[in-house]
């Protein structure tokens, strides 16, 4: 660009002299018309200067535009309130194989304090009893801990959120988008919690949505291929965009986040995306069919596979995702996908508690009793493969001119065990329990060996829900129920009383937006919770009811929760 200004200039300066040699003139003309050359060159020196100038920013500015950088920032302060909260626990043991066991001698004489056999009946008297009197036959539960009930107040939890948007144009037809997040509570940065409830098990799928510490993490990087062959389909593969769909980002004040249903979808996943603008040929606004595929856990990779004792597969991912209307007006979506070798558990880091310690690990936490404030970090994965999980999905939204908002969502999902069980259990199913003696035969410990139900077990949820303008902002309203065994993937989703979609219960949302700006806004909220039934948001492991929990004649490995309620206030700033 620069070369160019100063051709011209040139040009214009030869052709200036050129005709003053041409023309003849007296002494005064030439002075008059050299003083003219010297101002108009004065003039053509600033103008190449300035356009010089502009011209270094332009240049600047479309370099930087390869690479498009917006975010959000949100900072939210949290009343927590749980009631009922109840610990007790137990596992089911197969008492018929632990006598015949017993009285053929396979555990020691029992009158032996030596013996394997002797030292669990003087440790457990109760059992001793029990045992000697033929009152424990078949499978039953075997209490570990006497049952704990209370209220617990979490009055104010701050956390805050960064999100970091990335968008690069790399050619017509094809282009680049991340995301990278932090989200962290305040006076925390360690990213381990301690593993009282599935909720606080990070893993990769919910890291965006867990409180995991002040660095960024890729949520999404992936890229687009649109027209492929000058046709109407387009691929993507990469770290999908698979949180925050339709219509849980009404409740988020945000754009559609998300591809799949939100209702049924909230977790981050590596994989690609096949897709066809079915719209262009049947005539109807934003109709797309997409065809999904992902890998949820790797099971050898970085699980000491060299070792030769892998015993996990692989879960993969598959389905269809198809917008049947998205006019701007109307949104119908349908979902429907599987989820096949789901193990009972993925990779993850967490903070071993002292309270399994004391039951699992005797000698360990004989060590652990003398540092009490100490928790050590484990890295934990699953010990087997469980079964196959399918969900599906049908979602309306309808959204006004005037800004109204309503939808309904309906969710089906269904888990087919395969009969295996870990430790807390199989899919949607306990653990039995055999006794064993441990390496070295000097004790007897209790080894989960089959799950207790294997039978297909199909889970239900609806979610409904307005949002309409309001003095100010905007006010909406939310409920959603989930069955005994509704079962989706929205671990993702950060409410930390855990995501509300995955509630096996009730759970009502009221929220006011103010908006201060278009690029900030305060959003008031409160949810209620009323779980009906232990274990939402994972497969692990049997629903109970929580009334029966609470009575002590059904048990739980972990701490359940009867009502809970969130009050909070957030602040956002899109930049």
């Amino acid at each position: 660009m620069r070369t160019l200004i100063s051709i011209l200039v040139a040009n214009a300066l030869a052709f200036s002299g050129a005709a003053m040699a041409a023309a003849p003139s007296s002494a005064n003309d030439d002075a008059q018309k050299m003083a003219e050359l010297k101002q108009q060159l004065t003039e053509i020196t600033e103008e190449l200067d300035d356009l010089n100038s502009r011209v270094d920013k332009t240049e600047r500015h479309s370099a930087l535009d390869r690479l498009t950088i917006t975010g959000d920032f949100r900072t939210k302060v949290h009343s927590l309130h749980y009631q009922d909260v109840t610990w007790n626990p137990a596992i089911n043991v197969n008492f018929s194989d632990f006598g015949a066991k017993a009285m053929s001698g396979a555990f020691g004489d029992p009158t032996s304090a030596d013996s394997p056999l002797g030292q669990m009946m003087a440790t457990n008297p109760a059992l001793a009893q029990a045992f000697q009197s033929g009152q424990l036959q078949g499978v039953m539960p075997y209490v570990l801990a006497p049952k704990t009930v209370q209220d617990i107040d979490n009055d104010l939890l701050y956390t805050t959120r960064l999100r970091l948007n990335m968008k690069a144009k790399v050619w017509d037809n094809v282009s680049f988008a991340g995301r990278l997040s932090m989200y962290k509570n305040w006076g925390d940065s360690t990213g381990t919690q301690v593993f009282d409830s599935w909720r606080s098990f990070t893993m990769d799928g919910t890291s965006s949505g867990n409180t995991s510490g002040d660095w960024l993490r890729v949520e999404r990087a992936y890229f687009d291929w649109r027209n492929i062959g000058g046709s109407q389909t387009y691929l993507s593969i990469g770290r999908r965009p698979s949180t925050y769909g339709p219509p849980s980002h009404y409740r988020e004040n945000e754009m559609r986040g998300g591809t799949p249903s939100g209702h049924l979808v909230n977790f981050n996943f590596d994989g690609a995306t096949l897709g066809y603008k079915l719209g262009e040929i049947t005539g109807i606004d934003g109709q797309v069919v997409r065809f999904c595929y992902g890998q949820g856990f790797e099971s050898q990779w970085g699980n000491g596979e060299m070792f030769g004792d892998i015993v996990t597969k692989d879960t993969h991912l598959g389905g269809f995702n198809i917008d049947a209307i998205n006019d701007g007006n109307h949104f119908l979506q349908f979902t429907l996908f599987g989820a096949k070798d789901v193990n009972d558990g993925f990779k993850g880091t967490m903070a071993f508690p002292t309270q399994l310690a004391g039951i699992f690990a005797p000698t360990m936490y004989q060590d652990m009793q003398k540092f009490d404030n100490f928790n050590f970090v484990t890295r934990v994965q699953p010990s087997g493969v469980i079964g196959d999980m399918y969900l599906g999905g049908l979602g309306y939204a309808y959204e006004s001119d005037e800004d109204f908002k309503a939808f309904a969502s309906l969710g089906w999902t269904r888990a087919e065990p395969n009969g295996n069980s870990g430790m807390f259990g199989g899919m949607l199913s306990d653990a039995v329990f055999e006794a064993q003696l441990n390496s070295t035969g000097t004790e007897i410990i209790m080894m989960p060996t089959v799950a207790d139900d294997a039978s297909t077990k199909d889970g239900y949820g609806i979610y409904v829900g307005f949002q309409m303008p309001a003095p100010m902002g905007k006010f909406g309203l939310e409920y959603n129920y989930g069955s005994e065994f509704w079962t989706p993937f929205t671990q993702a989703q950060d409410d930390p009383i855990g995501s509300k979609l995955a509630t096996r219960g009730h759970v009502a949302e009221a929220y006011y937006i103010f908006d201060i700006n278009p690029k900030m806004f305060i959003k008031v909220a409160g949810l209620y919770y009323d779980y009906e039934y232990t274990g939402s948001g994972t497969p692990v492991g049997a629903p109970q009811k929580i009334d029966d929990v609470i009575a002590g004649s059904a048990y739980s490995m972990l701490p359940v929760v009867d009502t809970a309620y969130d009050v909070n206030a957030s602040l956002t700033v899109n930049f």
